[in-house]
């Protein structure tokens, strides 16, 4: 018997698009689990944008299973915009994310719970240390973790693994936009959550449909990891970077010229035919260097200001909303 509370132990957030087929099943394999582990829980259901029939699925699930809720996007806003507004509407004590396709195993649910609620874990990422993925996809994954780790220190094998666990804390003080759905524990640790682990997972070959990535990926992937670097640092205080940039570029273009002008005069003063100031190079290196030392300090104040108020960077347009 399913039972449904105010305040469940677990809340499920699954984002997907086009995944009519796999729904019922997967809905189906959770609640054994569920029920199984005698877990109280609710199933956030993200559709994002979907244009097959997902949405009436999901109608039909939520009229069996008052645990399931849900959530319809207009168009299609991508995964990260998906499970950002399925964290700001999750109430459970412990937040699972994984995909729709059925390559996330939800028997991996009751570890995933224990290590949160006993180990004292803020976040448990899953590792497919086992995949049932083409070279294509799975020789540029490992080159991708590999940067990833260098470049924030926290050392997983698989940033991008869909299935994760995290404490309600942990998703109710980050924030998911853009692509940046793969720098979800590098943002938690960010963000001051430092108890991270990794568990591995089962992965399953896909049974239905195909994936929604293409190689496009490949390239934002580390496009986006310099764009969270860099906002991580600086998003907050962004003339800490431009202004200290452009001031030290002002200052050496201003010592520069001020050096010229020095020795200009000086040999005017000693009635010595010296050459044009604006006639040597170091003249426009010199008013170069201070244009752009003027630009960046600019770039840093204007930053500083669009940072301070901003509006929130997550506005979606839900058509339909399950409860």
């Amino acid at each position: 018997m399913t039972t449904v509370s105010t305040n469940p132990n677990i809340s499920i957030v699954i984002p997907l698009l086009n995944e009519a087929e796999s729904l019922p099943e997967l809905h189906d394999w959770i609640k054994r689990v569920m029920d199984a582990n005698s877990y109280t829980y609710e199933i956030w259901f993200i559709d994002d944008g979907s244009t097959d029939d997902s949405w009436k699925v999901i109608e039909q699930l939520n009229a069996a299973d008052p645990c399931v809720k849900a959530i319809k996007f207009r168009r299609n806003y991508g995964k990260s915009g998906a499970l950002n507004v399925g964290f700001e509407a999750v109430t459970g004590d412990v937040v699972i994310t994984m995909d729709a396709d059925l390559q996330d195993s939800p028997e991996e649910i009751p570890e995933l719970y224990r290590m949160i609620t006993e180990d004292g874990l803020d976040l448990v990422s899953g590792w497919k240390k086992k995949r049932f993925d083409p070279l294509s996809k799975t020789i540029p994954t490992k080159l991708y973790n590999w940067a990833t780790r260098k470049m924030s220190g926290i050392y997983l094998h698989d940033f991008n693994c869909g299935l994760k666990a995290y404490r309600i804390d942990v998703v109710k003080a980050i924030e998911v936009y853009g692509e940046m759905h793969r720098y979800i524990p590098v943002i938690a640790h960010w963000a001051g959550f430092k108890k991270i682990g990794e568990k591995v997972v089962h992965h399953q070959e896909r049974k239905y449909g195909e994936t929604k990535f293409g190689l496009i990926r490949f390239v934002n992937g580390p496009l986006d990891l310099l764009s969270i670097s860099f906002v991580s640092k600086f998003g907050k205080k962004p003339m800490h970077l431009f202004g200290l940039m452009g001031t030290i570029m002002f200052m050496v273009g201003f010592f520069l010229a001020a050096y010229l002008g020095l020795e200009k005069l000086y040999w005017m003063s000693v009635k010595v035919a010296a050459p044009l100031v604006t006639s040597q190079p170091f003249f426009y290196i010199a008013l170069t260097t201070m244009v752009m030392g003027v630009q960046l300090f600019l770039a840093g104040f204007i930053g500083e200001m669009i940072s301070r108020n901003a509006p929130d960077r997550n506005v979606y347009l839900e058509s339909k909303r399950l409860v």
